[in-house]
């Protein structure tokens, strides 16, 4: 399963990909702004935004159907992390993250884990490096992963 970056060409189908993995795995423990915060975010227009900016964005596919994607924002910060919902524990997050943090420019890259995602990142080297925080509805613990 390749890692590659995104094109303009993926936007639609990493929007449905992220919606849904969002909706089932993370909506559920935020407020309805947090939900509105986060669909804005999501939407094919940002998406395709942010592909011009100084970000990085990532999808794994297998046979030309893409499972999952990553962005890494400015070099430093795990922005979004999701693998469609059917294919998750089969090691598409941690291929993502390994083939993102490659394009780090920092010694310590951080995220802003969900709740729900705090094992996850756990489990591919991230330490909690601070209290729940929140912003705009959105609820997540700040970790960080140094880089040798």
């Amino acid at each position: 399963m390749p890692v590659r970056d995104m094109k303009m060409s993926d936007v639609t189908v990493v929007t449905r990909i992220v919606v849904s993995a969002f909706a089932e795995s993370v909506a559920r423990g935020l407020s309805q702004e947090g939900i509105d915060t986060f669909y804005d975010l999501s939407t094919p227009e940002a998406f395709s935004k942010r592909l011009t900016e100084h970000n990085k964005l990532f999808v794994c596919e297998d046979q030309d159907e893409i499972l999952g994607m990553i962005e890494l924002k400015e070099g430093r910060h795990v922005a979004m992390l999701f693998v469609s919902p059917d294919c998750q524990k089969q090691g598409i997050g941690r291929k993502l993250v390994s083939a993102a943090l490659k394009y780090s420019r920092v010694r310590s890259v951080t995220v802003s884990a969900s709740l729900q995602s705090v094992p996850v990142y756990t489990k591919y080297g991230f330490c909690v490096v601070g209290e729940e925080e929140g912003k705009e509805g959105l609820r997540y613990i700040p970790m960080k992963i140094d880089l040798d």
